[in-house]
């Protein structure tokens, strides 16, 4: 269909064209996807056998949606990806204020029009990419925002009457006729707001001040809604609830694999660190473990959800601390170090709420601790497991890497070492080794270097070791030999 040569009402009518719905439109587009077998919402990961397949029965019912999930769960990314079902060019009457459907005009302005000037009325050609709308819904919107009202100034330009319909301004959900309209976080729309929403969903027509007005809108209706709303600040009127034809839950990523490639999806890099830093397997699944782990946590309100912004900021400031200490080592490459996640922090931090016992740890300290729980939990992947209880006779694995700290009066890994002074001081615990070519022979020798930190981290956390931070980095002594040596 060729666009560019249809300009009028005439030459639409004569390429055979016929306009639909927005419903029907988003519909008939999917089911030629779903016949195809293409993705209709590339992008989204982890959502295939769960929320995809009720979002594409909810379209084929022509339904209007509520998506319903905890913060950071790709509920507005969904809603913006349904623009992929919509035709690539509709035709709307040339001027209109609500992109009026040439064949079914609904406004004051193309009626008239098109009675003047019939096959000859100008139409334009609207892409799909102009017909998403989206409004935040805060506690200041109002009527006159969303569906319109009287202008007085328009009133007074035209010499009219305030009783003439043609004074009316139109508000967002009118301008968005033949449109996806989206209105996120919904429970914080005040319930008078939502009331006025009544009409539209049902009937599809608004009511402005007196007016006799029946506009019956084409629209797909998107909300969507975090269940903490529902008892923080405001709820969903039930009576519009009722309208809403489809409310989807939304979930959290339910294996690491699939937190991993949203974060290397999202994440913000600049190329040069890319290039520069190395980052093995294991330090992205820890990363995204800290996320799991913070969704458990006693001190982290649950109901609030831990967004995956938490992971992708965190991989962001991860090796922005591993490149801020190459460029101050003059170096050009580096291998990404466990000292590095303590550059995580301030993005866990500003990300978690915490419950009154978080809030009496402090943030720094609930953030540094779900990093040890994220060691705790993966260890057993990697070396053999540590049991709470053991008798004191008992052999370990680990039994010659706790002696070899014993013997030393403690061993530090500041963090501004080179990378040839980092690998020396690993590759100095002789144990280390011997444990990494006995439980992980296969592992790449540039891997092994956190694997190292790694272990060292996963003694302290089952408690065969002790560490302490100071100034310039960390410094690890076994459990009693420091305190003996005092002595």
């Amino acid at each position: 269909m060729n666009i560019e040569k249809m300009k009028t009402l005439g030459d639409l009518k004569s390429s055979g064209y016929k306009s639909k719905g927005i419903k029907d439109e988003l519909r008939d587009n999917l089911i030629e996807k779903i016949k195809k077998n293409e993705a209709s919402f590339t992008g989204i990961h982890g959502y295939d056998d769960t929320v995809i397949p009720e979002l594409e029965r909810a379209i084929l019912s022509k339904h209007n949606i509520n998506l319903l999930g905890l913060r950071g769960q790709a509920k507005t990314r969904l809603a913006r990806l349904m623009l992929n079902l919509l035709d690539e060019y509709i035709p709307a009457v040339e001027g209109s204020e609500i992109s009026d459907d040439p064949f079914n005009p609904i406004s004051r302005y193309a009626k008239e029009l098109i009675a003047e000037k019939g096959d000859k009325t100008p139409i334009t050609w609207i892409h799909r990419n102009e017909r998403f709308f989206e409004k935040l819904a805060t506690p200041d919107v109002t009527v006159a925002d969303l569906i319109g009202d009287v202008d007085p100034i328009k009133a007074a330009n035209l010499k009219l009457s305030y009783a003439d319909d043609r004074v009316i301004h139109f508000g967002m959900i009118p301008r968005a006729n033949r449109s996806i309209f989206v209105i996120n976080e919904l429970p914080d729309l005040q319930a008078r707001i939502q009331v006025a929403l009544f009409n539209i969903l049902q009937e599809g027509d608004i009511q402005i001040r007196g007016f006799k007005l029946r506009l019956p809108l084409d629209m797909q209706f998107v909300f969507t809604a975090n269940p903490e709303d529902y008892t923080n600040r405001g709820s969903i009127v039930t009576p519009l609830k009722d309208r809403i034809g489809s409310q989807i839950l939304t979930h959290y990523p339910e294996t690491i694999e699939i937190a991993k490639t949203i974060t290397q999806q999202e994440a913000k890099l600049d190329s040069r660190q890319t290039e520069m830093v190395y980052v093995p397997e294991l330090a992205k699944d820890l990363l995204e473990q800290i996320g799991f782990e913070a969704r458990e946590s006693e001190f982290i309100d649950e109901k609030s959800g831990i967004s995956a912004r938490m992971s992708i900021t965190a991989y962001e400031n991860l090796l922005s601390a591993a490149e801020r200490r190459t460029l101050k080592n003059g170096e050009d490459k580096t291998l990404l170090r466990f000292g590095d996640f303590m550059g995580v922090i301030p993005s866990i931090t500003g990300k978690v709420e915490l419950v009154y016992e978080g809030e009496q740890e402090g943030a720094a300290v609930v953030a540094t601790q779900l990093l040890g729980d994220a060691v705790k939990t993966l260890f057993p992947d990697y070396f053999p497991k540590i049991e709470k209880l053991q008798r004191p006779d008992e052999k370990t694995p680990y039994d010659d890497l706790v002696e070899w700290f014993f013997e030393q009066t403690g061993f530090e890994l500041p963090d501004d070492l080179t990378d040839e002074e980092y690998k020396k001081k690993l590759d100095e615990v002789e144990p280390l080794n011997e444990l990494i070519k006995k439980y992980q022979p296969e592992m790449d020798k540039i891997d092994t270097y956190f694997l190292k930190e790694f272990l060292l981290w996963g003694l302290v956390e089952f408690k065969k070791l002790s560490k302490q931070r100071y100034t310039k980095g960390i410094q690890f002594n076994d459990l009693y030999g420091s305190y003996i040596s005092g002595l």
